[in-house]
């Protein structure tokens, strides 16, 4: 019997807006494990198959970018004889928030008049997000042909609506239905319909967000029109729009947005995620910035729970709409274990404030901050050797509480997987960033943040920043380079990975001290074709396809190509901004979550369960606009 696994959709088109996302084959169908339309993480259609004459289609040429998918299909069974297709099938596909529409146009080029039956096999299954990404589902729902079509799970309900009406819609034994169309084309012309599908919930979650795209402020085309350059253009152009389409509306305040993580996996609220898209916006989005900031605040922990990993001041790792037990980990809806969400918050803050978020905003938020620096300040003080550390009080949490989570990511020179619990470089580097950010604040509105004054957080980011100094440096000379972490005996975690690009711009390097980051960086064991590498191609558990472990992220390259700007390498920044639109001229200018740490030809390696389009990919398009012009 074969194990179920995880779908693979490196080649599936991916359309999204807000909570309503669309999986499909390339030719627009969906049925095969992994396709399917989800809204609020539940899958409420699993099959849309399109016949002619109980024919498919054959996939020519398709296109997904934000919420709107395009497909260009021949149906060579019917037309004239001969190489050339003469009856084409066009399918529109567009997504609202919380319905999708579908326009199927047959067009004909065929020397005579064309009468054929347009079928429409529809079903729904309300798997679960876990469910499904485990490579399960379910049977099909019944379904109801009249009054009006559709079927219903726990959660949601699914209604279909078709222009021209079907000539019959019949409810098939196994679920679902069967629509039909009697379609006459004359040579020259084309013939349409337009189906419609419907949902609405039916059951409350903890975060039931609606889409947020008409309330995002960014202008794609003057932010594109910025660059000569017609591939950084394009990139542009895409990221801002798959960008705009992963908005969410806060459930608790709708007049505030933030970016869901990505699509299909975490098309909700994450911490870091989120934090680090909107700090790439940050100059480009005051509605985003803004709304993120207050999203999270509002769900600021104020007690300590080792269940959902809560202390008081914490800023959440994810806000699941139900829990996700049916994944790998079996995490509660809300959920804390994140160790640099909380300094990154803050340092959003200070970023937002110098960008031109409102006073008053601004200083809405000053109780937050002096929670989110008390939390701060209390993990620090009570770690053992001062640094930011986290644990893992519950049993089936996260055991790696950083960016790069999996279990296997924190690597050291001889390939061996570092014992946690971690002090992560970067997360020293967030909360050096995030105290001189409080000496900022405090400074700007005449107030001591969690009860220091400025000139005692910026001695705090010193002393943190020395002890950082003293205990990650590893290596000699020109080769000497940041640990990508002290494990749980303190021991520096020394393999060569790309954690150390984090730290640039920071305020924790000396000028020299970040030169010998950059250039560590460029060296090709770390610099790939499309990006700086997770790991370095010469640490013995290097895999060019693995999660943390020799991928390249394109957030992951944007924050250091970032952070070399900002401490004065503009020329290397360049170098490494140019492998990313390297990457989206060869990704269709859709920036992925990850690819292969290695190419293929001239082309990238696509991670196969990666998120497209993810949030912090999707931004790091304007942190290479801001980089190159």
């Amino acid at each position: 019997m074969t194990r179920p696994r995880q779908p693979w959709l490196h080649e599936c088109d991916i359309t999204v807006d807000g909570p309503l996302t669309v999986i499909s084959e390339p030719g627009g169908d969906l049925g095969p494990a992994g396709t399917g339309i989800l809204f609020d993480d539940r899958r409420v259609v699993r099959t849309l198959q399109l016949r002619l004459d109980d024919v498919g289609c054959v996939p020519v040429a398709s296109s997904a970018v934000g919420a709107v998918a395009e497909h260009w299909g021949a149906a060579r069974h019917l037309g004239d004889p001969g190489p050339d297709p003469t009856v084409e099938v066009h399918r529109r596909r567009a997504i609202d928030g919380s319905t999708v529409t579908e326009t199927i146009t047959v067009q004909s080029r065929h020397a005579a008049a064309l009468t054929t039956t347009v079928t429409l096999l529809v079903d729904g299954d309300g798997a679960e997000l876990g469910m499904i990404k485990a490579g399960r589902g379910g049977a099909a729902l019944p379904a109801v042909a009249a009054p009006s079509a559709g079927w219903c799970d726990e959660r949601h309900g699914t209604s279909i609506e078709a222009r021209p009406a079907p000539a019959e819609v019949v409810a098939r034994p196994e679920g679902g239905l069967c629509l039909r169309w009697l379609v006459s084309v004359e040579p020259g012309s084309a013939a349409s319909i337009v189906v419609t599908f419907s949902f609405h919930r039916r059951q409350a979650t903890s975060f039931d967000a609606d889409a947020g795209a008409e309330l995002t402020d960014w202008n794609t085309e003057p932010a594109a029109g910025r660059t000569s350059d017609p591939r950084l253009a394009e990139l542009v152009r895409v990221g801002l729009t798959d960008l705009r389409h992963l908005t969410l509306r806060d459930p608790l305040d709708p007049a505030d947005v933030v970016a869901a993580a990505g699509t299909p996996w975490y098309l909700t609220l994450f911490g870091r995620d989120a934090l680090w898209t909107a700090r790439f916006m940050v100059g480009h989005s005051r509605t985003l910035v803004a709304g993120t900031l207050r999203s999270l605040a509002r769900r600021q922990a104020g007690v300590t729970d080792a269940e959902t990993a809560a202390e008081p001041g914490k800023i959440l790792h994810e806000l699941r709409r139900t829990s996700v037990a049916s994944v790998e980990l079996g995490l509660p809806p809300l959920y804390y274990g994140t160790v640099d969400a909380t300094p990154l918050w803050v340092v959003l803050l200070r970023d937002g404030w110098r960008a031109g978020m409102p006073t008053d905003e601004v200083a809405d938020l000053l109780p937050a901050l002096d929670r989110a620096l008390g939390w701060l300040d209390t993990a620090v003080s009570r770690s053992p050797d001062g640094l930011l550390r986290y644990v893992n009080e519950s049993r089936h949490g996260l055991s790696n509480q950083g960016w790069k989570d999996s279990t296997d990511a924190m690597r050291c020179a001889d390939g061996s997987i570092a014992p946690p619990p971690i002090a992560l470089l970067e997360a020293q580097a967030y909360a050096v960033a995030a105290a001189q950010a409080a000496a900022d604040l405090g400074d700007a509105f005449g107030r001591d943040p969690a009860g220091r004054d400025a000139t005692g957080w910026r001695r705090w980011a010193d002393d943190l920043a020395g002890r950082v100094r003293e205990r990650y440096w590893v290596g000699d000379g020109a080769d000497a380079y940041l640990a990508m972490a002290l494990d749980a005996r303190g021991r520096p975690v020394d393999g060569v990975g790309s954690n150390m690009g984090h730290v640039l711009g920071t305020g924790l390097l000396t000028p020299a001290e970040s030169g010998r980051v950059v250039a560590r960086l460029l060296r090709p064991d770390m610099l790939r074709d499309f990006g700086i590498g997770t790991l370095s191609s010469e640490n013995p558990a290097y895999n060019p396809i693995g999660y943390h472990t020799g991928s390249v992220w394109a957030h992951d390259t944007a924050i250091a190509a970032a952070g070399m700007a900002q401490a004065g390498f503009a020329d290397e920044a360049a170098v490494v901004a140019e492998r990313l639109v390297r990457l989206g001229a060869a990704s269709d200018y859709r920036l992925p979550e990850l690819c292969g740490g290695e190419p293929v030809g001239r082309r990238p390696v696509p991670y196969p369960a990666a998120c497209r389009p993810q949030a912090w990919a999707a931004a790091a398009a304007m942190v290479v606009l801001d980089i190159l012009t």
